[in-house]
């Protein structure tokens, strides 16, 4: 639970600026999102196996974009055949 306590002469503001910080380091609105519905174990082992697909595809295209210097579409040299 995120706690945050105003220091002496602390604007709200600032207070509500780190609690909405805290938040977001905690996962909190995340994890509230998560546990909103029951997912059945099936359910859950395909939702985690769709989300690592997921990653891994964003890693690669990350990967292959610092290996070439930029997409992949605009590389000077490559023959397009038809």
């Amino acid at each position: 639970m995120a706690e945050v306590r105003l220091h002496e002469g602390e604007s709200i503001e600032n207070a509500l600026r780190r609690f909405k910080r805290l938040v977001l380091q905690e996962d909190i609105i995340k994890e509230t999102k998560r546990r909103s519905y029951y997912l059945k174990p099936g359910q859950k082992k395909r939702l985690k196996s769709v989300l690592a697909r997921k990653r891994d595809r964003k890693r690669r295209t990350r990967d292959s974009r610092m290996n070439f210097g930029g997409s992949g579409a605009s590389r000077q040299g490559a023959v397009v055949e038809s």
